[in-house]
């Protein structure tokens, strides 16, 4: 099992990478992980042969801006969209004329799911809580293959961002900001994640939803990842394309 990073900028895409998204193939199913521009590369990974879930943080365009183009994806066999439950009005709005394609105009079953926090059983059993970010935003704690796999982007740290991450086999950590700043909406540095990573006793620690005004290249996001492994050594900075065993 492996994850692949299809995008990995906050905010907007930039020559470094386009907005966040990444995807990780199980023996039953596509699962991926907030949709940004960079979804739009799955099909090169995919054929369709298997159910996809799509688990969304939050509202904010940059997790949710491929999403325009569900059209021209091949899930051939359904697609099932998890979401925080605040958001419903939202989703319901976003996945509409005149917006975009709604989900009854897609070749594929669709189904929008709104989750309240706690544990889930399908597809597979995970967690979701809610995060510290300025609107309703939820990190995600996946059973994959006996695998844990821990999502949290955006937020900054706080007790449920350190429960979900606790003891994982990998934790996908935002990392917006270059350096430790105070910020009304919640946001992480490369610092706050190493040492989120090194308490909660993670197997590995991969940045990813790097600002696009804050880091400018990729010297930059290697400077974030040299910092987060001085604090936690088992750290790396995502970047568009890249694929790491889970």
């Amino acid at each position: 099992m492996k994850i692949i990073f299809l995008g990995t900028n906050g905010w907007y895409d930039t020559g470094t990478g386009n907005t966040l998204c990444a995807f990780i193939e199980t023996k039953n199913e596509y699962v991926i992980l907030d949709a940004g521009f960079g979804i739009y590369k799955i099909n090169d990974y995919i054929d369709g042969s298997k159910p996809a879930y799509i688990f969304i943080t939050h509202m904010h365009l940059d997790h949710i801006c491929g999403l325009h183009i569900l059209i021209k994806l091949k899930f051939k066999k359904g697609l099932t969209i998890f979401y925080p439950e605040k958001m419903k009005k939202y989703m319901e709005m976003f996945l509409a004329h005149p917006f975009t394609a709604a989900p009854k105009d897609l070749f594929y079953k669709t189904k929008l799911v709104p989750l309240t926090e706690g544990l889930h059983k399908t597809p597979f059993e995970f967690e979701s809580r809610q995060l510290s970010h300025i609107d309703a935003t939820y990190g995600y704690r996946m059973n994959l293959e006996g695998k844990i796999v821990a999502y949290c982007a955006d937020t900054a740290i706080c007790k449920n961002d350190l429960l979900l991450a606790k003891k994982s086999d990998l934790l996908i950590h935002e990392c917006c900001f270059t350096h430790k700043k105070p910020s009304a909406w919640g946001h992480t540095s490369p610092e706050e994640a190493g040492e989120l990573a090194q308490k909660a006793k993670t197997k590995r620690l991969i940045l990813t939803h790097f600002s696009g005004n804050g880091f400018l290249n990729m010297a930059m996001r290697k400077k974030a990842e040299e910092t987060a492994v001085k604090i936690f050594p088992n750290s790396i900075a995502a970047e568009d394309g890249m694929e790491k065993e889970i």
